[in-house]
Formats: structure tokens, sequence, C-alpha cells
């Protein structure tokens, strides 16, 4: 058993960010499922999103991520979050060789989809997220304790109060060891891995919303999945993502007969909102079309781009031809468990911050590059408000068990877990294969099992991956209109009247409901809240 100020649950830079900040008087620990370096975070790609050229301003930002998200967005949030980007990205530059620069010392800044102005800020060309991640990890002070290879599968709550006090984890040697503290911080990702094809890393399986949703928390947009459309694809299997900022730096998309597959699609055509672009690829490779990056107008690849240069050449990519093979994967989730633009929960103690967190920034569809965003902002305001609030009392509870027969449990294979939600509950849905999938997952019961103490992490993975998948399923069933990163082929336009409402599931409710607060229809790209 150990007891901590504040218990964060990942290490991403939402949590490295926050760990980072916390003051020297607060004992911290960071427990990770895997290794420091595991996640989404790493693996990222592309840049982060600040309004710091000289023709940009953060309205433009502000815009164009109203605009992305389909006005789905909680406009101050976005406001919040957009407003902070310049400076979170000044106090990093100026502490540490991150970000790539010009001859003059000048930030370099790149464009990606739908965005109106070069606003990417990257390092080491295609490496930002492990610049990022190993800058943070450097500035972490020995007042921080992380423990790797932990696996947590329950949140303790105090039933008094509905004050979350800890969490139970699996030990690397099969043990179970207790943590409690006095503020528990979910930062585990999205979930990527609950399909076939995904840019994510194999740790992310939506473990920290369902922490969230069996413990009560409220949980909303969960229909909500980016699919990223370019992913390299190499003999039936994704291989690593390819980043969007090759398309900004003018690759075009193209098929196997030669037909420019974004021409007369968008106005912004292979730079078109990502959910848009991906539907486009989605409908040639059901026609049995193959789909390429073609990279012939960037002289410089190798250069700009030395990361997916080696993941290609990794997996047999002859870059000399000029073609990439690619497919659309599970990228984003832009809902997860409901907070505060901080990271604040429905329930006391518990907070989420980054992918695995909904602040309403992202909308139906995240603008690119406003993720780090959004991990840099949550992490640092989360942690001014922990070092300034007075310290909570720790609680220690005994937990009763309630011993369960392991030959109960009965789960499907992950890579059965994963082609199913592909298949059904992927780019396009439609209410028959949603259903088809609703009750698929309802034959295993996991919302029944009431004891994990004696089951297994990989079946602890099945679990929580088949209640994610559950959450997402019961949403697009529930969302009758094409939005964002959901799309219906049986409902395929928007509905504003009905639809720009929230969605919030929680455990307690099974239903789906909305909230009273309904964002206005009439809001444009024009519209400047400043």
């Amino acid at each position: 058993m150990s007891n901590a100020d504040v218990l964060i649950i990942g290490s991403g830079i939402a949590a490295l960010q926050l760990a980072s900040h916390l003051g020297k008087n607060l004992n911290v620990r960071v427990l990770t499922k895997s290794k420091l370096t595991v996640s989404n975070s790493y693996l990222a790609q592309g840049g982060i999103a600040a309004a710091i050229g000289p023709a940009d301003h953060p309205a433009k930002h502000y815009n164009d991520t109203l605009e992305a998200g389909s006005y789905h967005n909680n406009p101050e949030a976005v406001r919040q979050i957009i407003h902070e980007a310049p400076g979170l990205i000044q106090e990093i530059a100026e502490h540490g060789n991150v970000f790539d620069r010009d001859m003059t010392g000048s930030l370099l800044l790149g464009m990606e989809g739908a965005h109106c102005e070069h606003r990417i800020v990257h390092g080491g060309g295609d490496a930002t997220g492990r610049r990022v991640s190993e800058y943070l990890i450097n500035r972490l002070k020995s007042h921080v304790t992380v423990d790797e290879d932990v696996f947590v599968y329950q949140l303790l709550l105090n039933k008094q109060d509905n004050r979350c006090i800890g969490v139970k984890t699996k030990q690397p040697d099969g043990s179970i060891k207790t943590y409690y503290g006095n503020h528990i911080i979910l930062a585990t990702g999205g979930c990527g891995q609950l399909y076939s094809y995904t840019s994510n890393a194999k740790t992310v399986t939506g473990d920290g919303i369902a922490l969230a949703y069996q413990a009560g928390a409220e949980i909303t947009d969960m229909e909500f999945i980016q699919f990223h459309p370019t992913l390299l694809y190499v003999n039936g299997e994704t291989k690593g993502l390819i980043s969007e900022a090759v398309r900004g730096e003018g690759a075009r998309l193209v098929s196997d007969d030669g037909t420019y597959i974004m021409e007369g699609v968008h106005p912004y055509k292979d730079l078109a909102p990502r959910y848009v672009v991906s539907q486009t690829i989605y409908d040639y490779l059901k026609k049995g079309h193959h789909v390429f990056l073609d990279i012939t107008s960037i002289s410089d690849f190798k250069t700009r781009f030395p990361s997916i240069t080696v993941i290609c050449e990794e997996n047999g990519i002859d870059l000399a031809d000029g073609k990439i093979p690619v497919v659309p994967g599970s990228h984003f989730l832009m809902g997860g468990i409901k907070t505060d633009v901080i990271g604040r929960t429905s329930i006391a103690g518990l907070y989420a911050i980054g992918e695995a967190a909904c602040t309403g920034l992202h909308g139906a569809n995240r603008l690119a590059s406003n993720s780090l965003l959004e991990g840099l902002y949550q992490g640092k305001k989360l942690a001014e408000w922990l070092n300034a609030i007075p310290s909570v009392p720790t609680y220690e509870i005994a937990v009763q068990k309630q011993l369960l027969k392991r030959e109960q449990i009965r789960l499907p294979e992950i890579q059965q877990i994963q082609e199913s939600m592909m298949e059904r509950v992927g780019i396009v849905r439609s209410k028959s294969v949603l259903k088809l999938q609703e009750k698929w997952l309802a034959q295993f019961k996991v919302e029944e099992i009431n004891d994990y103490d004696s089951v297994s992490v990989s079946d602890l993975t099945k679990i929580f991956m088949l209640l994610t998948a559950q959450l997402i399923t019961n949403a697009a069933l529930q969302r009758t209109e094409s939005r964002g990163g959901h799309y219906r082929s049986d409902y395929p336009h928007e509905d504003n009247r009905n639809w720009l409402r929230k969605s919030i599931i929680h455990k307690h409710k099974r239903e789906v409901e909305t909230t009273d607060e309904q964002i206005e229809t009439a809001i444009t790209t024009s519209t400047i809240f400043y």
C-alpha cells in the first residue's frame, strides 16, 4: 500500500506536463502500464498548433477549431485553450531545444489540414511527440516517483462523499497493490486499439474510460472517433502513421488508376478535415481500389520526414517510387470522460486529462495538432490548481472481496473485438450493423463482473475494451445524424435542430441523455468571440 498527494495514471504529454509543474511540497506518483515512453504522445509525428505567425491570430485558430469540430465544441473551452497556446509553446521553446527553427532562429511553422494559416510547431521534423515527452521527462524532480509496468484495474471510492481515494493495481509479479491519493488523475489516452487499423500505441485500449465509467463518472461524445486518413499499409497490416504534415507539404492522394481522389470533394482538397478524407479513401477501398500518397512533389522528403522515412524503409517501401500505400485507421477519440477545462470529473477527487478526457475542445472532429496542445494546457492548469488548493485528508478503506470463479468469464479474443469494431462501428455506420454489434457485445456480460482481483491482466484488458466498445456503440446508435467523426449511412446529414447537444452516459443511467446546453446553430466561421 502506498500513499501520494497526487496519483497520476498514464505517462503521455498531459501526465508529464502535470507532473513537471506540480509543486515540490506534493508527493507525486506516476503509474504507467508499460514503460514511461510508451504512449501515443511519444509516437506523435505531427506538431502543436498555436497562432504565433505574423498573419495569424487566436481568433482564426478558434474558428478553424469550431469548423473542424462541426460546431459541436464547447466554445468557452476552445477559447481558453487556443488563447493559451502561444504561451505554452513559448514556455517550452525558452527552456529547451525542442522545436525546429529557421536560419534566423524563428520557429518553423507548418500547415496541416483544415488550418487557414501556417501555425504548426514541429520538433525533429516529424518527432514532435518524442521531443516534447523527453523534454518533460527531463524536468521531473525528485518528488515525482514513477512506477512502470503497473496495471490499474479499479478506482476506489469513499461512498460517504462519493470521492475517489485510490486505485487497485496488478504488479509485474502478479501481486495486487493498492495506492491511495488525495487526487487521482486519469491520463490513460484514448481507445485506438479497439480497431484493427490504428495509429495508436499497443497499450491504448480504453482503460481509463472504462475505469471511470465503472466508478460512475459521466462519459460523453464516445461516438466521435477520428480515423486518420493515412496509415502505412503493407501486406494487409498498418505499420505506422504517415503524418498529415506530408499532405501539408504537397503530397496528394491517388488511386491505383491514377485518379487524384480529393479533386472536387472539398475546397481544401487533400487538406480537407480528416473525416472527409478518411471517408473518401474508404469509399475507394470498398470499390476494390488501392490508395497511395503521391510524394513526388516533395523534393527533400527524407530530410523533412526522417521518422516516416525509417518506417517506410523498414517495411520495404521504396520512396524513390514516389508512392506510399495508405489506409485510414482509428487515431483519436474526441469524446471520453466528461470534464471541465482543467480536468475535474463528476466524481470528487477524480480528474481526467489528455485524450481520456472530453473538455469539448475537439467537438465532433479534432483539428490537426490540437491534441498535444490540449494535453499541455490541461497538465499545466490542473497543476496550478492543485498547487493552490488546501490539502485534503488521505483516506484508506477496506475493500470487500467478492470471490469470482474464473470459469464464469467468457471473453472473445482481442482480434475479434478489433475486427468487429472496425467493420460495424468504424468509418461508416448504420443502425443495422450497430444493433448487430450491440448484441454481440452484450453476450459477454462484462458489466456483471463485480470482482477483478482474480482476473488476469490479459482478461482485464479485454473487459475494458468491451466496456469501452459498448459505450461507443451505444452512443453511435443514439446519434441519428452524421457529424464530424461519426458518419451514419442511414442518416448522412447533420441535424443542427436536434443534435448540437452533447450526449452523456453514466453507469447508473444507461440511456443517453441530452443536456440543456444548446450550442447556437447560427455559428459561422466568421464569428469571432474575442
